[in-house]
């Protein structure tokens, strides 16, 4: 890996459907530089929300595409998971 690469904005995008009761969150999307702004601005315009770990996208940036997350991951994505779901399900005025 370049060492440049390691500095570029990377993204993974997380598809998860409990009611269809898959399984684990997939990989559906990963890149870094241009790829990876272009996942963030596909997410802004669908209204679906980008949290920010570098370490989270990190690890993930490591599941190949299509792939479930593995169960190491899962504590973390379950949490992140719930957070959302709060955030989405409170009143436009309670979220901050």
């Amino acid at each position: 890996m370049n060492p440049s690469d390691s500095k570029r904005q990377a993204a993974v995008a997380l598809a998860y459907q409990a009611q269809n009761k898959q399984g684990a969150p997939r990989v559906v999307a990963k890149g870094r530089g241009l790829v990876a702004q272009a996942i963030i601005d596909r997410a802004h315009a669908h209204g679906i929300f980008v949290h920010e770990s570098e370490e989270l996208v990190g690890l993930l940036m490591q599941v190949e595409l299509d792939r479930s997350i593995p169960p190491e991951l899962y504590r973390a994505v379950a949490e992140l998971l719930a957070w959302l779901y709060r955030l989405e399900n409170k009143p436009p005025d309670q979220i901050f």
